[in-house]
């Protein structure tokens, strides 16, 4: 069996690291010192080996080895504690990363008590070595994110942090979801459903029974979380804990993106950007809900002014084709009247439609539809706005597919009309490369993440689509295209030749379904004009191409 990638082994690191609160890098360190026992999966361990109710089997691979080594370091941590070492001898807060006292104690290995039943005996180590490894770790991980060399500032970012939670709960699931986890790292439990089993036993069984969701568990974890800030010792898993916490609660992609984002901004508050889902399901219900009532029409005409940053209303009404004299007339003639509200509302309705596919998250626009939302739902005020969008999100997250409260579908956008000639600047990833054609630019472009650099490419890109559609047709079935289009970089990068006709951008690689790659190559061997070959590798795949000769080939 293949040895695992770095980025694999790195991925089961985090897991664990997560789940028993530890820091992740002295995970690796022990990987890359240890190298024992061999593994039946091909791999080395962490230095693990069997104790007490932990027998071979449960530790004989590479996730057991990580699960063992996780937990044996939370003991080693949780001893160390209980003798009443100093959190600052267990963590180096200006370094971020665990203290001499803990990797000493790491480095000379662990022989668990018999009644510790989640750890595993940990084999000495040189303690030199597990340093620079861990240290190594580190760097790897704090340039990923550009953090900082000192960060005796997170302590009391996450204490500032901790402290307002209160006032930015909302109740959302994410929210939850993150006291959640840091409840259980702070307790030391290992899964979620511990966690809530252990907060539940301390609620009145009506509160438990009565409940449709997991909302009452807020008023116990916001007690836990106002309660953190006079218990906060440091130590390195109550550390974790938070750093769980804020991680989660900002929804960031890591560990180190979350500390990075600390560095600069301590409020739990969230910009509004986590109500677009609510704004944009809104806005999908619109065009069913438009009745062309005044307060409708207000709400609209308000958002298309503020989302066109236009001055004045009249302004914003010229701007939809109407005249805002008219409108205003002493002695209108209610036919005008009645043909310029007509008018008004497609125009409001298409400029509606369009919104889906023209937000692009701006401060700008966010605020446009938040006014929206607060005029066509008659709301005094942005607070109340946003707590209305907030109960559309609850509503959302936990609503059927099928019911009023799920997500509308999202509709078809409005597309531009089909230029006369293709280009690499008019591009339209959903557009047919054929008129009346099956493929799409999407297709040849990686769905638009590889524009063609210029018209040679272009051409040739249509060129294939050509021929590839009479293929298609012949064949009587689709075509799933695996790669067309590849800049050099990505062909050099995926193992191309260096010559491949998917650099030039008249290649297909694709499968049809039910078929082999040698049924294809079958089929079109005798009229196909172009290259046409196959993979012995890769029995489904089939590759065509619109070089001036044929030429056949088995890979």
């Amino acid at each position: 069996m293949d040895k695992l990638t770095p980025d694999q082994r790195n991925y089961i690191y985090l897991l664990e690291a997560e789940r028993t609160g530890i820091h992740k890098p002295i995970l690796a360190a022990l990987y890359a010192v240890q190298r024992q026992p061999n593994l039946p999966d091909g791999e080395t361990g962490l230095g693990i080996e069997p104790a007490n109710r932990i027998p071979l089997e449960q530790v004989n691979s590479f996730n057991g080895q990580v699960q063992f080594a996780a937990n044996t370091v939370r003991s080693i941590t949780d001893n160390l504690i209980n003798l009443g070492v100093s959190s600052s001898e267990l963590w180096d807060q200006e370094q971020g990363r665990y203290g001499d006292r803990l990797l000493e104690a790491i480095a000379r290995g662990y022989a668990p008590p018999p009644g510790d039943a989640t750890s595993a005996r940990l084999e000495a180590c040189d303690p030199v070595a597990l340093k620079q490894a861990y240290y190594q770790d580190i760097d790897t991980d704090f340039s990923a994110e550009h953090l900082p060399h000192n960060l005796a500032y997170l302590d009391n970012a996450l204490m500032r942090f901790v402290e307002r939670i209160p006032d930015y709960m909302h109740g959302l699931p994410h929210q939850r979801d993150a006291l959640l986890e840091a409840l259980r790292i702070w307790r030391r439990l290992d899964t979620r459903q511990v966690t809530i089993s252990a907060l539940t036993m301390q609620l009145p069984a009506n509160v438990v029974s009565e409940s449709m969701d997991e909302s009452y568990l807020d008023p116990a974890l916001l007690q836990f979380i106002q309660q953190v800030p006079r218990n906060y010792v440091g130590y390195p898993h109550q550390r974790e804990a938070l750093l769980r916490l804020a991680q989660l609660w900002r929804q960031q992609d890591s560990r180190e993106a979350t500390i990075a984002s600390l560095a600069n901004n301590t409020s739990p508050q969230p910009d509004f950007s986590f109500l677009d889902p609510a704004l944009i399901a809104l806005v999908e219900r619109i065009p069913q809900a438009y009745q062309g009532k005044g307060l409708q029409r207000n709400a609209l005409v308000e958002g298309f002014r503020l989302w066109r940053q236009l001055d004045s209303r009249p302004t914003a009404l010229l701007e939809l084709g109407i005249n805002p004299g008219l409108l205003a007339s002493s002695t209108p003639n209610p036919a005008d009247i009645a043909e310029a509200g007509a008018q008004l509302d497609r125009a409001l309705l298409q400029f509606v439609r369009r919104l889906p596919g023209e937000y692009k998250e701006t401060e700008q626009q966010r605020e446009a539809l938040l006014r929206l939302a607060q005029l066509w739902r008659d709301l005094p005020d942005q607070k109340k706005t946003v707590e209305s969008l907030v109960e559309d999100l609850k509503r959302m997250e936990q609503a059927r597919r099928d019911s009023q409260d799920a997500p509308p579908r999202p509709s078809l956008l409005i597309t531009p009309r089909r230029p006369a000639r293709w280009t690499p600047t008019n591009i339209q990833p959903h557009a047919s490369i054929v008129p009346g054609g099956s493929f799409t630019w999407a297709e040849a472009t990686a769905g638009g993440s590889r524009i063609p650099p210029d018209q040679v490419t272009v051409d040739a890109i249509i060129r294939i689509a050509q021929l590839a559609q009479q293929a298609r047709d012949r064949i009587g079935r689709p075509f799933h295209v695996t790669s067309w289009y590849r800049p050099p970089a990505v062909n050099a990068r995926v193992g191309g030749v260096f010559n491949s006709r998917h650099i030039v951008g008249d290649a297909i690689d694709f499968y049809c379904d039910g078929l082999t790659g040698n049924q294809i190559y079958w089929f079109l061997d005798a009229w196909w004009p172009g290259g046409l070959g196959r993979y012995r590798k890769f029995p489904y795949l089939c590759h065509i191409d619109a070089r001036g000769y044929r030429a056949r080939w088995l890979h």
